[in-house]
């Protein structure tokens, strides 16, 4: 007779089947494949989608004649700082002066000025006597109120300049106080210096000269041209006539693109395809990281990224580095019917740090069964793909979205061949010799903003902590 003994183990004696052993006859549960790097995609849900069935869609505009509103670019080595020559011409009096020997020669003229904070740098009513580039660093201007009161009427940051009717009108003087708030390089050219280039160079101050004697075009407050309207009359006065001018030039949105070749080994799809398709779940995975990519160029592209495509008179600074709730006010008052803030979370923690300082709770909104924190009843939607720079300073976003509201809208084209998911399709590549079937997986996609004011920015926005 045989007596089984049972089973010994290091601690204990066993008196069942171990799970280890029971698996290989069990059908085990099993989640779909997960990936970390699919996020809300907050801004691909809330822009309204414009079908372009051409695959170009063209911005029409009223004619605008305000130039030279553009940002000016440096050449940094070390602590030196010095313009490149060809942006001088962002100046609206150079803007179509095309000699680089002479922009050269002006580009050198101008001098560095590291300054501390609480520096002076111009002093309203003196007389203009200088233009200043800035390179690096914030300053704000400050006005008189009606009593006498100092009064902030706005912010210069990196890539703006000032002073610039010094050029054509020797008799000009500063209309408000321009002080550093932040440890500021700018570039200078004093008025003595111009006046001994243009002593030595026909060319440019017949330049300038031209420009200044140039009839002021007629244009309302957004730089748009002027339609003529009478009101308040009486009688039969003759009216004068008027038309509505456009830009000979409009600008043209192509469709961008993302693609990515999806590769499959033949034995993987015709092996192991169970309880799963091995091909549809590498196909979903492959469209989140398109769907990334594609939000990831609605903001940072720079062709039609948001990011890139902000009018520079639409771009504010920060007063004092973190988001506060007067820089959110002055970032909402820009535009008509804000629909949404995009910003960093991060800039998000920071902005609520700072309403918390002033005892401020801003009542949160639902949006699609989300509570989404807000300002003032707009939005403030998460979005990481917005950069954070290495001095951890990002940029929030405030738009108006939508084609009636001439806002920000995306682009894209459904209905095209072999399509998958709107404005996505996917190819069958073939099968090559090593058995590997391949297919091609293409999204097409854009954004377009609409009138200028249409989307605004506020830069330097500071989100670290601040020591104590």
């Amino acid at each position: 007779m045989t007596i089984e003994m049972p089973v010994q183990t290091d601690n204990h004696v066993r008196k069942s089947l171990s799970t280890a052993a029971a698996r290989p006859l069990a059908t085990t549960t099993k989640s779909e494949p997960q990936m970390q790097g699919i996020s809300s995609r907050w801004l691909t849900r809330a822009l309204p989608w414009t079908q372009v069935s051409s695959g170009t869609y063209r911005v029409n505009r009223r004619l605008t004649h305000t130039v030279g509103n553009g940002e000016v670019e440096y050449i940094v080595d070390g602590s030196q700082a010095r313009v490149i020559p060809l942006e001088l011409q962002e100046l609206p009096q150079l803007r179509d002066f095309d000699d680089e020997e002479i922009l050269r020669a002006l580009a050198q003229r101008f001098e560095q000025r590291d300054l501390e904070p609480g520096t002076v740098v111009a002093e309203f009513g003196n007389p203009m006597n200088q233009v200043m580039l800035i390179v690096h660093g914030k300053l704000s201007k400050i006005g008189s109120g009606e009593y006498g009161e100092s009064t902030k009427l706005g912010m210069l940051g990196g890539g703006d300049f000032y002073g610039d009717e010094t050029l054509t009108n020797p008799s000009a003087i500063w209309p408000v106080t321009v002080k550093t708030v932040t440890r500021t390089t700018i570039l200078v050219l004093s008025r003595m210096t111009l006046d001994e280039m243009l002593d030595h160079t026909p060319a440019l101050r017949e330049q300038l000269s031209r420009v200044a004697a140039a009839p002021a075009q007629p244009q309302n407050n957004k730089g748009e041209a002027n339609i003529m309207i009478a009101s308040g009359h009486s009688g039969e006065p003759l009216l004068d006539g008027t038309f509505v001018d456009y830009d000979a030039s409009p600008r043209e949105y192509e469709l961008s693109l993302a693609q990515s070749v999806l590769r499959v080994h033949s034995r993987v799809a015709d092996l192991f395809n169970d309880p799963m398709n091995q091909v549809e779940q590498q196909l979903r995975l492959t469209i989140e990281a398109l769907y990334e990519r594609r939000e990831d160029d609605l903001v940072n592209n720079p062709d039609f990224g948001l990011l890139h495509n902000c009018d520079l008179k639409q771009r504010i600074y920060t007063e004092s580095g973190p988001p506060t709730p007067d820089d959110m006010d002055e970032l909402l008052s820009m535009r008509r019917s804000t629909k949404l803030f995009l910003a960093h979370p991060k800039a998000i923690a920071a902005f609520g740090r700072e309403c918390t300082k002033r005892g401020l709770y801003p009542d949160p909104i639902e949006v699609d069964g989300h509570r989404i924190p807000a300002w003032r009843g707009v939005p403030i939607f998460p979005c990481g793909k917005i950069p954070v720079s290495g001095t951890q300073t990002t940029s929030i976003l405030a738009m108006r979205t939508g084609e009636k509201d001439q806002g920000v809208i995306g682009l894209h084209q459904t209905n095209i061949p072999d399509e998958y998911e709107p404005s996505l399709n996917v190819r069958f590549k073939g099968i090559d010799d090593q058995s590997i079937i391949s297919y091609l997986v293409s999204c097409y996609y854009s954004a377009a903003v609409l009138v200028p004011d249409a989307l605004g920015v506020l830069d330097n926005v500071l989100v670290a902590r601040q020591a104590d």
